[in-house]
This record gives C-alpha cells, structure tokens and sequence, in this order.
C-alpha cells in the first residue's frame, strides 16, 4: 500500500465512522477495521430489515458499500497486479449483491456478501507478523 492509499484509507475510515484509535493503526490493521465495520453495518442491516425498519437498513447498506468503497479505493494495483484487479472486482460484485439485497430485502445476499467478505477477511488476517513489517517498512523508507 502506499502513502497515497494509506491517506485514502484513512479518510474513508473516517467517513464510515467506525470507531478505534485510526491514528495509531499500521495500514494493515486499518483494512482489517474497514472489513468488521463492513461486516458490522451488514449484520445491522439483517436486524434491521428482521425489524422492517426500511430507512436504517437502508444507511446500514449504504455505509457496507461505502466501506467496500474504500477498501476499493485502498489497492495498489501497481504492487498488487492481478490480486488487486480481482479484489476490485469482487468488491464491485460485493456493492452490486448489497445493492441487490437492499431492493429485495433478502437475507440471503447478506449472507453471501458477509461469507465472502469473511473469505477476504480471513486471508488478510492470516498474513504473517513479518511479512506485515516488512511491507510497513518499505512503505515508511520508500524503498
């Protein structure tokens, strides 16, 4: 990630209002919070449509795609090559489903955005410690 995404990621990370010390997290740990706040808005949005309050599903969506937004916004698609490129589209297909569930209030889409996202999720928590500060010192010396 470099300096420019990990300004983009902040910033969206701010806009979403998920709540943590952001000034203090490695960029890392920054994609790991905008994942649970995307997993938390739509697990608020599954209350919400069980609730059938209609408007906070709605914002609840809307702040999951706003967040799959950013974490869009966040790949470096030079470093990142053909990972990246289908992060990004399965990011889009994820905004698109959430979209979908939305109009349709259907649970089940929910799901399946929240499994992948955990998919996702799961693979960037598995990135070993070293690997994680390499990758930061790199970015820290620009080399």
């Amino acid at each position: 990630m470099t300096a420019v995404n990990v300004k983009n990621v902040l910033k969206q990370y701010r806009q979403v209002g998920v709540q943590g010390t952001v000034d203090e997290a490695s960029p890392h740990r920054l994609i790991q919070m905008l994942m649970e706040g995307a997993l938390e808005r739509i697990s608020m949005a599954k209350g919400y449509m069980n609730l059938k309050e209609i408007p906070k599903k709605g914002e609840s969506i809307s702040s999951a795609i706003s967040i799959l937004d950013g974490l869009s916004v966040s790949l470096d698609k030079d470093a990142g090559g053909a990972i990246a490129e289908n992060l990004e589209a399965l990011y889009d297909y994820m905004k698109r489903r959430l979209v979908e569930a939305n109009i349709n209030n259907d649970f089940k889409i929910l799901d399946e955005v929240t499994a992948l996202l955990i998919e996702i999720k799961m693979g960037w928590d598995a990135i070993p410690e070293d690997a994680k500060n390499a990758h930061q010192e790199k970015d820290k010396y620009g080399v």
